[in-house]
């Protein structure tokens, strides 16, 4: 008996839902075909966003999703990362940083590419994209360079410390000027896959979370621990319930802080996790980390301690306060302090971070 054959049958590959790898999502849901769906969606632009890390400054390019949305909408929006696991699920392709994404990146063409790392990986894989329009930074001569005009300003801020200094435009403001818009505002937009509740006994009193750490590379960034623990018991006299952010490097620091102020650490955890606990907060206090980028992806209030960056590089959104230590930092933009004579945080008061938490709680 013959085996019966499959005819031709006839699909839609410009709909949004078409993944052509695996059935799409209405007809799984709904058993739709495409020669009598009546949720297809003809795709508009086909757009890829090459934005690899680090991660605080993959959350913070985030709000440029709802502008390229209000632009060109139902198009498929494809994103190049290092870190998939902190995109927002409403990206068509979020796709990690390996051979295999690179490989369907240079075999796919695009209508727009936004190019907006100046790392050499990114702008060599910038470089190679079959694209109509291209905005950012992409390789020439062995080296990053801004595409256009657009991308000029961002470009010099980086180049040059004095330049940098002078800037008054935020992150988020450069970032879209690079794509030929202004920042209004828009939003953060996070992955919130964990549902994990945290219990306090707190007795209804706000909760206060401390990010204690700023990684193990940028030590100009670190505020004394002995401040910490002031602050912790300043809080605690107050009738806030302070509690303990972080990784793990900064596991042990906090439970040193545990064994001292008997403050709730809730111990360190996974992204998600983490996402889960900040989101339990009242109030943040950071110094520039991704605890302080996840904070204003929840539309927290966050007290932001910085000494080593531009201020105006930083959008809160109205939810907070900078607080820059008074003893000038000779250490712009460097990993380690480079003044022999003190260290300008030490003249960033436990006082001056309560007074701004009182402020804005």
């Amino acid at each position: 008996m013959a085996k019966k054959e499959i005819k031709d049958i006839f699909y839609k590959s410009d709909c949004l839902h078409f993944r052509g790898d695996l059935p799409c999502k209405p007809h799984k849901e709904f058993g739709y075909k495409c020669e009598s769906c009546n949720v297809y969606i003809k795709t508009n632009k086909k757009i890829l966003i090459i934005k690899l890390g680090a991660i605080g400054d993959v959350i913070r390019t985030t709000p440029l999703l709802e502008k390229i949305n209000q632009v060109y909408p139902n198009s498929d929006i494809w994103w190049l990362t290092q870190y998939p696991d902190i995109l927002p699920r409403e990206i068509n392709k979020i796709l990690p940083l390996n051979l295999e994404s690179i490989l369907l990146i240079e075999n796919t063409d695009f209508d727009i590419v936004y190019s907006l790392d100046k790392d050499l990986p990114a702008v060599s894989i910038a470089k190679k994209v079959n694209s109509k329009e291209k905005y950012g930074f992409i390789l020439e001569n062995g080296k990053p360079a801004p595409i256009n005009e657009l991308a000029k300003h961002k470009f010099y801020t980086g180049l040059f410390d004095d330049v940098n200094k002078q800037n008054q435009k935020s992150y988020l403001e450069e970032i879209f000027e690079i794509c030929g818009w202004e920042f209004e505002f828009q939003e953060y937009k996070i992955n919130l896959e964990s549902n994990r509740k945290f219990e306090f006994n707190n007795d209804n009193k706000k909760i206060i979370g401390l990010n204690t750490g700023c990684g193990d590379r940028w030590v100009s960034r670190l505020w004394p621990d002995e401040y910490w623990i002031e602050l912790i018991q300043k809080l605690q006299k107050e009738n806030y319930y302070p509690i303990l952010l972080g990784g793990k490097q900064e596991d042990e620091k906090n439970k040193y802080f545990v064994e001292r102020t008997n403050v709730y650490y809730p111990g360190n955890f996974n992204l998600q996790d983490f996402i889960s606990l900040v989101n339990h907060t009242d109030i943040v206090v950071s110094a520039v980390t991704m605890g302080m980028h996840l904070a204003t992806a929840l539309k927290k209030p966050l007290i932001l301690m910085n000494n080593i960056f531009n201020k105006y590089e930083f959008e809160l959104y109205n939810r907070g306060e900078i607080i820059e230590p008074k003893n000038e930092c000779m250490c712009f933009f460097s990993a380690k302090c480079k003044n022999d004579e003190y260290f300008c945080l030490d003249s960033l008061k436990p006082d001056e971070i309560l007074n701004a938490i009182k402020r804005h709680i």
